[in-house]
């Protein structure tokens, strides 16, 4: 098969990339290897199905039992899922000059791909080729390991029996995420955090709150802990650590594996197209998202970096302006992109830390408030949970925020509102001054702006 651009993975940047340029005329083929993974990541395994299940732990009662819960909520999550993924699979299959094709793609040369499905092969040739495969969950090669009750990010969204007991191996983003939905469930949670505290990366007290919230919610975290290996016996996997320097044991019902996702590079063949890969196996890219081979660009997880479906799409834009446009998009053109983790309530961030700014020898002034301080920011407290807080940082000579930390009912939203504010050189005092709606969790703008000081 030769086409105009071939597409290998169906992801946030290779699905909205092969469409746009199906949509002026251009034969595209787009090669998954895994029906069950038409539309991606996000979609199928990944920030979807998650926050569904995040969504439905926060809505069950104390008195509910946590093991119906867990099977409805699950149920929901696959219908859910079940639909977008045939909406997504539409999004190709019904455009004429788009091919579909089911398989394992390998180069086996400069653009040119071998697909394997059982027996068939077939040779896919393209003057444009995008690698899109994403990424994949690391794991540790430890005693063990391979348990059936220990799990990945994927498999732990369909455990079964639900475990009253689980250890949660890793304190980043879905580990912390997992930990917070499992106890939303019911379940006794443990997080082995390798590290001293909490968000390393974070201040000191966004951080300690954090904390404060997940253990009120009944999470124990365990500090400099690692895991040495795990026993699997008849009724309980047994997790052999060592915590501050000592050897414990820790009993769990199952185990998540929460260690980081490497990019999906491994056996595509790419020394046979030129295309380079750095220490990590992520493909190199510049910053218009060109491998070292020509023709070859990288889009989403699979080039390293923040591993965001948002960013995915950016990718996508970056990618369409040099295929047809003026080709002057890049990644260099990122500013204040925000992130957040979906914990209960949620954590989002965008810009420096305090921490980072006074390392940069700013003049920075700084606003921080616990949510149930805020007078003006009723909507938590209307939803029963004025839980954390409000940091914002800002450049004491030109007004304008450098960063800001919001950990609050609604933060996932009241982010992006902050990180336009960045972009488009809006003030904190115009932020400060802004009208917003009543009652939201915006409105604790105009009351944490007002406290603002300088840094002692």
């Amino acid at each position: 098969m030769s086409v105009d651009v071939l597409v290998i993975g169906w992801g946030k940047g290779g699905k909205t990339l092969a469409a746009a340029l199906a949509g002026t005329g251009q034969k595209v083929a787009m090669i998954e290897q895994f029906e069950s993974m038409h539309g991606g990541t996000c979609i199928n395994i990944g920030c979807v199905p998650t926050k569904t299940l995040v969504h439905d732990a926060q809505e069950r009662r104390e008195d509910d039992d946590a093991a119906s819960c867990w099977a409805r909520a699950v149920q929901r999550r696959d219908t859910l899922i079940g639909t977008l993924r045939d909406v997504n699979h539409h999004m190709l299959a019904d455009l004429g000059t788009v091919t579909l094709v089911d398989g394992r793609a390998r180069f086996v040369g400069e653009r040119t791909v071998e697909v394997s499905g059982g027996e068939d092969r077939l040779t896919v040739t393209a003057p444009t080729v995008v690698v899109n495969t994403g990424a994949v969950p690391s794991r540790p090669d430890l005693p063990g390991i391979d348990s059936p009750r220990v799990h990945d990010s994927t498999s732990l969204q369909h455990v079964d029996p639900f475990p009253r007991r689980l250890a949660v191996v890793g304190a980043g983003p879905i580990g912390l995420e997992f930990a917070s939905m499992f106890a939303g469930f019911g379940a006794e949670v443990t997080v082995l955090n390798r590290r001293p505290r909490l968000l390393p990366a974070e201040d000191e007290e966004v951080a300690a709150e954090v904390q404060s919230v997940l253990e009120g919610d009944g999470i124990t975290v365990l500090h400099e802990a690692d895991l040495r290996g795990v026993e699997d016996g008849a009724e309980e996997a047994l997790l052999r650590l060592e915590v501050a320097g000592r050897s414990r044991e820790l009993a769990a019902d199952a185990v998540l594996l929460a260690t980081g996702r490497r990019p999906a590079t491994d056996d595509l063949g790419l020394e046979a197209a030129g295309i380079d890969v750095d220490e990590r196996g992520a493909i190199v890219v510049d910053e218009h998202l060109r491998t070292s081979a020509h023709g070859v660009y990288a889009l989403g997880d699979v080039h390293g970096g923040a591993q965001q479906t948002y960013l995915s799409l950016d990718d996508h834009r970056i990618v369409l302006s040099q295929l047809t446009g003026d080709g002057s998009r890049s990644t260099s053109d990122r500013v204040a992109v925000p992130t957040t983790t979906f914990l209960t309530p949620p954590l989002a961030a965008v810009g420096l830390t305090e921490s980072e700014a006074r390392e940069q020898g700013r003049d920075v002034l700084v606003a921080t408030q616990k949510v149930a301080a805020i007078k003006a920011m009723p909507r938590p407290k209307t939803l029963g949970d004025p839980r954390g807080l409000v940091k914002i940082v800002v450049d004491a000579g030109t007004d304008e925020i450098v960063g800001a930390r919001l950990f609050h009912v609604d933060a996932q939203e009241v982010i992006n509102l902050i990180a336009l504010a960045m972009r488009a050189g809006t003030t904190a005092t115009q932020l400060r001054d802004g009208i917003w709606t009543h009652p939201s969790s915006t409105e604790a703008l105009n009351e944490t702006l007002e406290k603002l000081a300088p840094v002692e």
